[in-house]
């Protein structure tokens, strides 16, 4: 069980999260809400260890954690597969494909370095190789953004099909986007 407790992050004088506690259970899915500004994204990293809180407490945060940023975060000049598999290297091009196939993907853009593809295609590329992952934990820093709303609910069913259990910490602004992941609500 993962507990943020009482986490309090200051940025010089102006006070970012102030005493946020929550939980999240193993296979549990919770969506940190809130308007913009309000330290959703800083959350995410005080649990993904990329900040350290001022105040308070977060433990049980498995060691195999896969994410997606507010960036892409691509290898520009390799393509969709190339860059799914170097943060899944046991899978085969076929397995990986087929997955980018779910996403709406077409076997003749998978060769394309990513930079040729739209900013809605590379979000679907940075999706597939965080679900593809190993790992105990998924970190989703508002992940549909820039997709449209038939590619939002087709992410939203690949990345519940393919969940395999995983806990799942997201941020988003949308309660629809929340619900599409069955997640708990969790104001920030």
């Amino acid at each position: 069980m993962i507990c943020v407790e009482n986490v309090t992050v200051r940025f010089g004088g102006r006070t970012v999260l102030d005493r946020l506690s929550f939980s999240l259970a193993p296979g549990e899915a919770v969506c940190l809400t809130g308007e913009s500004g309000a330290g959703k994204t800083t959350a995410l990293n005080v649990v993904l260890g990329l900040i350290r809180p001022d105040g308070g407490t977060v433990s049980g945060v498995p060691d195999r954690i896969a994410a997606v940023f507010q960036e892409d975060r691509l290898c520009e000049s390799l393509g969709a597969v190339r860059n799914v598999r170097l943060a899944c290297p046991g899978l085969d091009r076929r397995e990986i494909a087929a997955a980018l196939g779910e996403l709406g993907l077409e076997e003749a853009e998978l060769a394309k370095p990513v930079a040729a593809f739209s900013g809605g295609m590379k979000r679907r590329v940075a999706i597939a190789r965080a679900v593809l992952a190993e790992s105990e934990l998924l970190v989703l820093d508002e992940p549909f953004r820039g997709l449209d709303d038939d590619n939002v609910a087709r992410a939203a069913a690949f990345i519940l099909r393919r969940r395999a259990g995983r806990a799942i910490l997201m941020v988003s602004h949308s309660e629809r986007e929340a619900a599409l992941l069955e997640a708990r609500p969790v104001p920030v």
